[in-house]
This record gives C-alpha cells, sequence and structure tokens, in this order.
C-alpha cells in the first residue's frame, strides 16, 4: 500500500515543482534584523527573487540561539515555501549547548552552503608572544591563567575556546553579552586573547588595536592575505569556520529544492552579490560545496566534531 501511495504521489509533486513557485517565499532568519545573518539572508533573497519569478520575504524569529525559528520551520509545510537561513552556532552548537533531543540532520533537507568565515586568533597588543607557537607556549607555561573573551557561552568563540582548553592547555573563559562587548575588553587591554569571525576580528587588527596571530582555516582570508592560517603558524587542524547554509523542511519535494539551489547558486555567481559579500568578509565556497548534498556533507561532519567536544567539556545553556 504504500508503493501503491508513492506512486500515486508522485505525479502530484512533479506537478508541484512544475507550477513552483506560484507566490511569495518565506526567507526565515534566526537572529534581528541587521546582523549578519539577517545581511546575507537579505542580500540572497533580493537576487533569487528575480530568477525564482516571485519576492522571496525575510522574516526575522529570534530567540534561542536559533532555536525557535528551527522549531517553525520544522513545523512548516514541506512545499518549498518556507526555508531558513542558519549557520554552525544554530544548526550545530545551539542544540547541543540546549540538551535538544531534535536531530536537525534528520529535521531539515539542505538546500545550499551559502558562506563560510573563519576565526582568527587575537590578543591585546601588550601580551608577551609575537607569533602563534609562543602565543600557544605562553598558555602553556601560565595554565588557567591566560584570560580569554567569549563572546557567549555556547557561542563558536566559547566552543572553540572548549576545544583550545582540551586540546592544547586551559584557558581562563571570561563570557560575555555578545561578541562587540569581548572585543571592546581585548582592545582595552582587561582580557589577553579571543577568537572572533575573521569578518569582524580582522578589522580591530588592521587598526592595530589587536594582534592578530592566524586565521583557522585551511587558506588563507583573500581579505587578508598577510595573516597565515593556523597550519602555517604552528597550530595544525585547529580549524572552525563559521558557515551559513539554507534548509528547507524535512520532505521537500526535490524538484523543488533543485529549484531552490539552483536560484541560491545563481545568486552566488552575480559579481554584485559576489562584492557585497566580500564587503562583509565573507567568503562564497566553491560550486562543488554550494549544493544540498555539500551541505548535507558539512553539517554531518560539523556535528560530528563539535558535539562530542561540547559534551566534553558539559556546556550547558545558562
Amino acid at each position: 500500500m504504500l508503493a501503491l501511495a508513492a506512486v500515486l504521489a508522485a505525479p502530484t509533486a512533479r506537478a508541484l515543482a512544475d507550477d513552483y513557485p506560484s507566490h511569495s517565499i518565506a526567507l526565515v532568519v534566526p537572529f534581528a534584523a541587521g546582523g549578519p545573518t539577517d545581511t546575507l539572508g537579505r542580500i540572497l533573497a533580493e537576487r533569487m527573487s528575480r530568477t525564482l519569478g516571485h519576492t522571496v520575504l525575510v522574516e526575522n524569529v529570534t530567540g534561542a540561539g536559533g532555536t525557535i525559528a528551527n522549531s517553525k520551520v520544522i513545523k512548516a509545510a514541506p512545499d518549498g515555501y518556507t526555508a531558513i537561513i542558519g549557520h554552525l552556532g544554530t544548526h550545530v552548537l545551539a542544540p547541543a549547548v540546549q540538551g535538544l533531543t531534535t536531530d536537525y540532520l534528520k529535521d531539515f533537507d539542505p538546500v545550499a552552503v551559502v558562506a563560510t568565515n573563519p576565526e582568527v586568533i587575537l590578543s591585546r597588543n601588550d601580551v608577551p608572544a609575537k607569533n602563534l607557537q609562543e602565543l600557544v607556549a605562553w598558555v602553556k607555561a601560565n595554565p588557567g591563567k591566560v584570560t580569554y573573551a567569549s563572546g557567549g557561552a555556547g557561542t563558536p568563540s566559547h566552543i572553540m575556546a572548549a576545544d583550545f582548553s582540551q586540546k592544547i592547555a586551559p584557558l581562563n573563559i571570561v563570557h560575555y553579552r555578545g561578541a562587540a562587548p569581548a572585543m571592546q575588553d581585548v582592545v582595552a587591554g582587561h582580557v589577553d586573547i579571543s577568537f572572533d569571525q575573521a569578518a569582524t576580528g580582522l578589522n580591530f587588527a588592521r587598526s592595530g588595536k589587536v594582534r592578530a596571530y592566524a586565521v583557522t582555516s585551511a587558506t588563507r582570508v583573500p581579505s587578508a592575505p598577510d595573516i597565515p592560517t593556523v597550519d602555517e603558524a604552528g597550530l595544525p587542524g585547529f580549524y572552525m569556520s563559521v558557515w551559513h547554509g539554507i534548509w528547507v523542511p524535512r520532505g521537500t519535494p526535490p524538484e523543488i529544492v533543485a529549484k531552490l539551489s539552483a536560484a541560491v547558486r545563481e545568486a552566488l555567481l552575480d559579481p554584485e552579490v559576489r562584492k557585497r559579500f566580500a564587503d562583509l568578509g565573507q567568503e562564497i565556497p566553491p560550486p562543488e560545496q554550494q549544493t544540498p548534498r555539500g551541505l548535507a556533507a558539512l553539517h554531518k561532519a560539523e556535528t560530528e566534531k563539535w558535539v562530542p567536544i561540547i559534551k566534553a567539556a558539559n556546556i550547558r545553556a545558562n
């Protein structure tokens, strides 16, 4: 009976895909307007609207590190008219930190990876370490004494500090209400070091307010080619990138997912979109990583990497 039902439903799904889209599409952003994720979402929505022939409307649904927005989209009809743009924090870190039993790898269908942005390892200017190897040696010589500015419990900067503490040497982690006040205290010299997204942290380094040691990726950041990678600087494999992706509810017809994915990839080829992403310090991944399969593989790999680190550090939401 199930096989027969699937056969009977197939023409209907294809018909829906042929007519898709017939009206506007909601792109849910799990943060307030004006932030990095919202900005990326609006750039993509504007360009995708031209490709799809109907408006892609940004809908901001805030709270709980993105899990409220995720819950809303999971419950939406799997018809391609509701999608969500999220990132490493919303789809890997937040559910683990909050102890949720949901499995986002199963609850969503992946559409595309849209941008990546590594962290940059920074310190106050008068730290007695001129390169990354010296910084690591200094932390090891002062276990638990070197202060670290975290952008908040469960954030990427916190999880990465926990990873550093587990694998290299313990840090004295000080939590702030966001990345901005955390960086302000590094600049002021009140805290020793921090890991911040390259898109923002490198601006402080360029202005001479902090010292940058390395970016946490396998390749250098195009906007800062003088900053080495962690591999080059002596801490191989210490990677983290805050990547963004787009998902739809599980069960969305593959033909519709393909249309959405094609619209995203067409947007990422647009020179104006590429310039605006570059101005935001965001890197567009290579074409093979922009596909649904590319996002599925990245999401799975990052879940398998970071969830055990969160559990080992016993990190829980406040």
